[in-house]
């Protein structure tokens, strides 16, 4: 009986959130609505990766000499190396080392962290005159991204009340108080106009000048169920 009295239990409990889940009110006067509001931004924080790499130089310049080299050319075009540029990760050719017993290789990762594209263009161009050219754009971010989808969502539920009292007004009802919000909130979407990207040489670097990043779509969706009165 114990068990049964439980398992009763358990699915009144199951049934009664899939009830509120589904915004069910069927004694409440009510009109649902959904809105959706978005903006663009421009991304003002820009993560590079650069690699430099003795194998790079047929082994003629030492790991310490490149960045010494890479840091001066960075302070250059206004990097504050010190604030703006972190190491990733060290490697070594230890393989070819041991079974070929040749001298080691080094290379050194960083993440640099520029605040618009065409700081990001003076860095590739600038390295790549020191022949450094193992350099990818890893992400892109809008800095105020929380406070924004907090203000977008405002007039998203805003928006929702404007649509459900154009609704009834031709009935001659008035929208009340909320008695269901739901958020169906998206990601930003984030589109390059041209890749900032060069690996080995492969790409032109000089063909970047007008390097940009196109602006970031960032939505927010609301559902919305107000009570009639």
């Amino acid at each position: 009986m114990k068990h049964v009295t439980l398992w009763a239990l358990a699915m009144m409990l199951a049934a009664n959130a899939l009830f509120a889940q589904a915004g069910h009110f069927p004694d409440v006067p009510r009109i649902e609505t959904s809105a959706q509001v978005d903006t663009l931004v421009t991304p003002d924080r820009i993560y590079m990766t650069i690699v430099i790499a003795e194998k790079d130089t047929k082994g003629k310049i030492a790991v310490e000499e490149l960045e010494r080299r890479m840091a001066e050319r960075l302070a250059t075009v206004g990097i504050d190396v010190t604030k703006q540029l972190k190491v990733v990760d060290l490697t070594s050719d230890f393989k070819s080392y041991f079974l070929k017993q040749q001298e080691v290789l080094k290379a050194k990762s960083f993440s640099l962290l520029v605040h618009d594209a065409k700081s990001a263009a003076q860095v590739i161009l600038a390295l790549e005159e020191e022949g450094i050219s193992n350099i990818s754009v890893e992400r892109v971010e809008f800095s105020r991204i929380a406070a924004l989808r907090l203000e977008l969502k405002s007039r998203a539920v805003a928006r929702a009340k404007q649509v459900a009292e154009a609704m009834v007004a031709p009935l001659g009802q008035r929208v009340g108080a909320a008695i269901y919000i739901a958020d169906k909130t998206s990601g930003p979407t984030v589109m390059f106009r041209r890749t900032a990207q060069a690996r080995n040489g492969d790409t032109k670097l000089y063909d970047l000048p007008d390097i940009e990043f196109r602006q970031m779509t960032v939505t927010e969706e609301v559902v919305v169920m107000f009570r009639l009165e």
